[in-house]
């Protein structure tokens, strides 16, 4: 069985602006070029992860209900664009709970590893935080991509330096 190449997305300040702790569909705002840059992805053969710490869930500031609501909407949207999610993985705990899935730690690659035929030397990670870089690299994440605005400020600035490697 052929090995997929993944592009793991962080959500909150990748996917969609981050005011902080995003769970209603109405604030929850796309980031500019977010579905021409993963069509882009797709067609470089990429499948769409997602991989997001979403402690406002143990910190019980939203359901995980609220989470599921939204997940369906974002994903919707995606597909309406021509955009498929293969899936998205997220840590619901507190920063104190010290669990194995909340990023600086690997546990949500390494579960989408065990579930998909991932080639990770082949992946690439897209965050906004270094603990999503650090996360992907544990995993064994060929390339992580920091949009912290200094060389990459949006996913279709890391499109087209990719592009531009080929």
């Amino acid at each position: 069985m052929k090995k997929i190449k993944a592009l793991f997305l962080d959500r909150d300040g990748v996917i969609n602006k981050d005011p902080g702790y995003v769970y209603r569909i109405e604030d929850f705002e796309f980031m500019p070029g977010i579905f021409t840059a993963l069509r882009g992805f797709i067609e470089l053969g990429f499948e769409i992860f997602v991989v997001t710490n979403q402690s406002g869930i143990g910190r019980k500031y939203y359901t995980q209900a609220d989470f599921d609501k939204l997940s369906e909407y974002m994903t919707n949207e995606f597909k309406a664009q021509g955009v498929n999610i293969k899936k998205i993985y997220y840590c619901p705990h507190a920063p104190d709970d010290n669990c194995e899935c909340r990023k600086p730690k690997s546990g949500m690659f390494l579960k989408a590893l065990s579930e998909f035929n991932i080639d990770m030397k082949s992946s690439i990670m897209i965050g906004d935080k270094r603990s999503d870089i650090d996360a992907a690299s544990g995993a064994g994440v060929g390339k992580g991509f920091l949009l912290d605005g200094d060389k990459f400020s949006s996913v279709m600035d890391v499109l087209e330096y990719i592009k531009g490697l080929r």
